[in-house]
C-alpha cells in the first residue's frame, strides 16, 4: 500500500500534540508576517489541515490560505475552514506567477528522486510570484548520520501497535523505513518509505538553481541559529525577481 495515505494519517497524527502544532503555527505566522506580496499562500502536502485551518482562521494569512494534498483520506477528514486542492506536488494546479507563498512541513518535498526535487521546486518557483516566499521545514542531516540506525514499537492512543525500522544512507542522503501498524480490529497497515535529506550547503546550491535566494537558516521554532544539536532545519527562500529562463 502507498505509505502516504491511511498508513501515515493513523500512525501520525496522534503524535501531533495541540503544544507542537500550536508552536509550529505561531512560526509560520511569524515568518509570513512581513510578506508585501499579494495572494494565496499554498499548504504543499496539507495533510489533515492543522497548520492550514489555523492560519487560515486569523492572522497574517487569514484568508490566503490553500491546502494542496494528494491523498483522498487526508482531504476527506481534514479539518474546516480552508479550501483545498487534490494534486500532486510535481505538477501543482495554480496559474504562473499567481502565488505569493509556499511553505513545506516534515520533509514533505524531498520524498522523490533528487531530479523530481529540482523539477518540483521549479515548479513551486514558476507558480510563485517575484520576491514569494517558500518556508521549508526538514530534519538537520547531521543528526541523522549519527544515528543512522533507529526502530521503535510503541502503542497508541486507540491500542494500535506501531512498529518501525529506519536506516540512513549518508553517502546517498536517504533515510528509508518500514512501518506496521496493527489495528484494535487486527487489521494490518504496513509501508516503505524513503526520505532525502540534503546538508545545509546542498540544500541552498539545490534553491538556489532552482530560482531562490535563501533568506534565514533556523535551527528551531524559536528562530535559534542551526547548531550540532538541532532537532529542526527551517529554511526561508525568497523567488529571485528575476526568473531563470530556463523555468
Amino acid at each position: 500500500m502507498s505509505f502516504f495515505g491511511e498508513l501515515y494519517l493513523r500512525s501520525t497524527v496522534p503524535f501531533l500534540s495541540e503544544e507542537t502544532t500550536a508552536k509550529e503555527v505561531a512560526y509560520l505566522a511569524r515568518r509570513f508576517e512581513k510578506l508585501e506580496v499579494p495572494g494565496p499562500v499554498v499548504d504543499l502536502g496539507c495533510g489533515h489541515g492543522r497548520h492550514a485551518a489555523r492560519l487560515n482562521a486569523r492572522g497574517p494569512l487569514a484568508d490566503r490560505i490553500i491546502g494542496l494534498e494528494l491523498d483522498a483520506l487526508s482531504l476527506q477528514e481534514r479539518l474546516p475552514g480552508f479550501p483545498a486542492v487534490r494534486a500532486d506536488l510535481r505538477s501543482l494546479p495554480f496559474r504562473t506567477g499567481s502565488l505569493a507563498g509556499a511553505y513545506a512541513w516534515y520533509s514533505t518535498l524531498f520524498v522523490f528522486s533528487d531530479e523530481e526535487h529540482a523539477a518540483l521546486l521549479r515548479e513551486v518557483a514558476r507558480c510563485l510570484r517575484p520576491g514569494g516566499l517558500l518556508v521549508l521545514h526538514t530534519v538537520p542531516y547531521e543528526r541523522l548520520a549519527s544515528q543512522p540506525e533507529a526502530s521503535f514499537s510503541t502503542r497508541l492512543p486507540d491500542g494500535s501497535l506501531l512498529e518501525e525500522q529506519s536506516r540512513f544512507d549518508a553517502v546517498r542522503g536517504r533515510d528509508e523505513a518500514t512501518r506496521r501498524l496493527t489495528m484494535p480490529d487486527g487489521r494490518v497497515l504496513s509501508g516503505h518509505y524513503a526520505i532525502r535529506y540534503y546538508p545545509l550547503a546542498d540544500l541552498t546550491r539545490l534553491l538556489e538553481a532552482t530560482g531562490f535566494s535563501v533568506s534565514w537558516v533556523h535551527g528551531g521554532l524559536e528562530e535559534e541559529r542551526p547548531s550540532e544539536t538541532s532537532t529542526d532545519l527551517i529554511v526561508g527562500a525568497m523567488l529571485r525577481c528575476t526568473r531563470d529562463p530556463k523555468q
